[in-house]
């Protein structure tokens, strides 16, 4: 018998997430095989009048190849795997999987072959041309680095993942326009006081239609308009070793001095390419299911009370003219408990130790969400 919470994840995928119309066509490409929410996804999408494609990946396979990688077959892939992607209407990506360290081995020129080139035709393909939404699977590692229990984070993930989203997406709409407002932002807590501008890049919300689970609203900083030091409070996986006590400094937008747990490795990261020293997303996360950081950044990204300060490229959404092959999300959260901190838009404080302070932004502090 299905566990009607995976059927109820797999209709609001389809129906919602990717809101997927008669005759089109979907890819469901699942690392590290979960086969009931496969066959449901594959159940809704014909009853939803379109066509399912299925792609089945092995993290453990995904490694084999990495290891061996040269750029001309990686060019290859990108290729193949591109002229798939390119006759998609929408695109859902389900991870799954035992070992979130599966590639700590696999050395950083290698990683960066697979970042230039299916990386990059992800973000050329998929997010430009595809309806898509990307989302974990429960498993005993996840649970593990939630500090759970195997049935306990399973309850927790369906919880998360099958919120009420579109109510979450009509409260963001005032975050939106207060953001497309602003000019000066200002980070302030334990190790960060950062300013920069977001004027003129437009503020996004996800509410379940681009990860799952979600909850963010996201733009990006004016280039070179950053100044000042953040401190990252929360471990951070990132081409299989995870990253901590994260610290950077900017000048003009640019990342001159990077600080952590291991400095030569994050320097090595950063020196990509020209891109990755700067920033290419800004976001506020407000999941009110959300609360602990558990190492996977589509749950840590959404934590309640959380920014997210992102190195790398930026999106079309929400441009800023930076190019890079990274992407990497590290996150900061606000609550008492984590040290506190504030925002603040154009000398305005918004949110304190987490929760939203004035009254336009109330309906995102978490009880209002639930």
């Amino acid at each position: 018998m299905k566990d009607p919470r995976i059927e109820k994840l797999a209709y609001n995928l389809i129906n919602y997430s990717v809101s997927l119309q008669p005759g089109e066509k979907v890819l469901i490409e699942n690392f590290g095989v979960q086969k009931e929410l496969v066959t449901s996804l594959v159940a809704e999408a014909y009853k939803a009048g379109g066509f399912p494609f299925v792609s089945l990946k092995e993290p453990q396979i995904d490694r084999e190849m990495m290891l061996g990688a040269n750029p001309e077959q990686y060019a290859k892939i990108a290729e193949f795997e591109g002229n798939v992607m390119k006759e998609m209407d929408a695109y859902i990506g389900l991870r799954a999987g035992d070992n979130i360290n599966e590639l700590s081995d696999v050395p950083a020129e290698k990683l960066k072959i697979n970042g230039e080139t299916v990386g990059k035709m992800h973000t050329n393909i998929r997010v430009k041309q595809t309806k898509w939404v990307v989302l974990r699977y429960p498993s005993s590692s996840m649970a593990q680095l939630s500090k759970m229990s195997t049935v306990g984070f399973e309850d927790f993930y369906f919880q998360v993942c099958t919120l009420d989203y579109s109510k979450m997406g009509e409260a963001m709409e005032s975050l939106v326009t207060l953001m497309n407002q602003t000019d000066r932002v200002r980070l302030v807590g334990e190790g960060t006081d950062l300013r920069f501008s977001i004027k003129d890049i437009p503020a996004i919300k996800c509410a379940g239609q681009l990860n799952i689970p979600d909850g963010e609203v996201y733009t990006a900083p004016v280039r070179d308009s950053i100044n000042g030091t953040i401190t990252y409070n929360t471990p951070s996986p990132y081409q299989g070793f995870v990253f901590e006590n994260v610290s950077f400094t900017f000048e003009n937008g640019k990342i001159v001095k990077a600080t952590a747990n291991d400095t030569e490795r994050i320097n090595k990261i950063l020196d990509t390419d020209e891109g990755a020293r700067f920033i290419g997303e800004f976001a506020i996360g407000v999941n009110p299911f959300i609360h602990e950081p558990m190492q996977d950044i589509l749950f840590d990204e959404k934590i309640e009370g959380s920014f997210h300060f992102t190195p790398g490229q930026c999106y079309d959404e929400a441009p800023n003219g930076n190019n890079s092959a990274i992407h990497w999300d590290l996150v900061n959260i606000q609550r008492p408990e984590y040290g506190g901190g504030e925002i603040y838009f154009d000398d305005i404080l918004i949110r304190k130790d987490g929760r939203f302070v004035i009254p336009e932004l109330e309906k995102l502090n978490p009880e209002n969400l639930i």
